[in-house]
């Protein structure tokens, strides 16, 4: 239990209210790794555990949230890049370039331009899958 409490002081678990540590966890790969019947054997990372992978293909766990992995300055610098980037798009001259873009995409009607592309793009390469077939069939003199 005193390591338990140390490992959840180390992940902040008394700071805040939602944290990625699972107590659960953490007390499976601490039993497992301090039996006496495994002494002298390797640490084992709980989702290496055979019992715990035979569990989680039956069980699958949904993700744990971005939020929950990433640190406070990881965080930090999502909000931060995330709010340059607004006020950079507030910019009236900013906003004007993107209208004036919006409208060239529609007016050029950029979506139909690409679709044709790519399929003109897929049909020249089955034609040249055809042709490098028929010439692996003919039988060379």
């Amino acid at each position: 239990m005193a390591s338990l409490l140390h490992q959840a002081k180390k992940e902040k678990c008394f700071e805040r209210k939602r944290t990625k540590f699972i107590a659960c966890d953490f007390l499976t790969e601490w039993l497992y790794n301090q039996n006496p019947k495994r002494k002298g054997e390797p640490f084992t990372e709980f989702f290496s555990i055979p019992f715990v992978e035979q569990w989680l293909k039956q069980h699958p766990r949904p993700p744990i949230p971005l939020s929950l992995l990433l640190t406070e300055e990881e965080a930090a610098l999502y909000i931060q890049a995330f709010w340059r980037g607004y006020l950079v798009r507030c910019d009236p001259e900013v906003q004007e370039l993107r209208r004036w873009q919006k409208k060239l995409r529609e007016d050029k009607h950029i979506r139909e331009r690409v679709k044709v592309f790519w399929a003109r793009q897929e049909q020249k390469v089955k034609c040249t899958m055809e042709e490098e077939e028929a010439e692996a069939e003919t039988p060379a003199l």
